[in-house]
């Protein structure tokens, strides 16, 4: 029997609006659902794993950047839903994410979201004093201007222990009744960077210190070097993605040779080949003999996937463990 289709299109059109209010009303998520009172959002995934370890189990911690740092990114409207029901955003501060938290905040409709700037609490003992273009960006000079102050903090185990003191001080301000649980799960996490650092050390001490040297392909790895007894000789790209000049490669030979550095320093997130190519050449054309290329990550980005509370100790010990491979036993 042929149903004519002027009694079943009104139905089909209540069942559409029916499905479309539906959907249309279902508030949206981005990363995981919120659960318990604790409600925090960092702006990339190095502090995730700091905040996390603090939070524990009382609530939830979304990364606002994921594959893409807070680093001179552009605020999205992803990056806005994602702090529209957070109580604190905690950021590195130091001019590396400040004017990406302003922007955010500037749109961002949370009157609530108090920004905290976690590397303005440091305090000057645990800061390396930067040079002012050591992580500057070719056309972006104003968000990548650092200041007094190496902004790549979370790269120094003695650093992201303090980070972490600042995040439980801060949070136990603001859920006061969660301020045991808090301190509880500082203490147990920084109990893990501290012995993180003791196994770096360990796994490095058959190079002798003086010997260490690296160059490093972008001026972001310092904390880790101070951390682990290296030393930087030299970075290739002082403007990340922009070529040397021919004065400045061949001035950073010639620290190569007086220094007798053959370990190059890549970083996963960048397409160096060109740089580090051109620079292991000219290195073995000087007589260096043997010059490596290892890679270092600057920990600024993850997948959400891979974004676990964990994650931070794991590529610390990829980086000691490529650092071990050339200075190790």
């Amino acid at each position: 029997m042929r149903i004519p289709f002027g009694r079943v299109a009104p139905a089909l059109v209540v069942l559409l609006a029916i499905t479309l209010t539906f959907l249309g009303c279902k508030p949206k998520t981005v990363g995981p659902e919120w659960t318990g009172e604790v409600k925090v959002a960092v702006s990339f995934p190095a502090l995730y794993c700091f905040a996390a370890n603090v939070v524990g189990d009382v609530g939830t911690v979304k990364s606002v950047k994921s594959t893409q740092g807070a680093h001179g990114s552009e605020v999205t409207a992803q990056d806005r839903e994602m702090v529209e029901t957070a109580d604190v955003l905690f950021i590195n501060g130091l001019g590396l994410d400040d004017t990406f938290a302003k922007n955010l905040t500037k749109t961002t409709a949370n009157s609530r979201l108090t920004v905290i700037d976690v590397g303005g609490q440091m305090g000057d003992k645990y800061l390396l004093h930067s040079d002012g273009c050591a992580c500057k960006h070719d056309g972006d000079d104003h968000d990548h201007h650092h200041g007094d102050h190496d902004p790549h903090v979370w790269l120094g185990p003695d650093q992201a222990k303090r980070m972490v003191e600042v995040i439980r001080k801060e949070l136990s301000a603001k859920y006061p009744a969660h301020a045991a649980t808090f301190t509880k799960n500082a203490e147990a996490y920084s109990e893990k960077l501290v012995a993180l650092k003791a196994e770096g050390q360990d796994k490095l001490k058959a190079t002798q210190k003086g010997e260490r040297k690296i160059v490093t392909v972008h001026g972001s790895m310092n904390y880790f070097a101070s951390a682990f007894d290296l030393t930087v000789a030299g970075v290739v790209q002082t403007t990340p993605g922009k070529e040397p000049t021919d004065k400045e490669l061949k001035e950073l030979i010639e620290a190569c040779k007086k220094e007798k550095v053959r370990v190059i320093a890549a970083e996963p997130q960048f397409s160096t080949r060109g740089a580090v190519k051109t620079l292991t050449d000219e290195l073995t054309r000087a007589g260096i003999a043997n010059p490596v290329v290892i890679e270092l990550d600057p920990l600024e980005t993850a997948t959400r996937d891979e974004l676990k509370p964990d994650w931070y100790e794991a590529k610390m010990r990829a980086n000691i463990a490529a650092a071990a491979k050339v200075f190790g036993q």
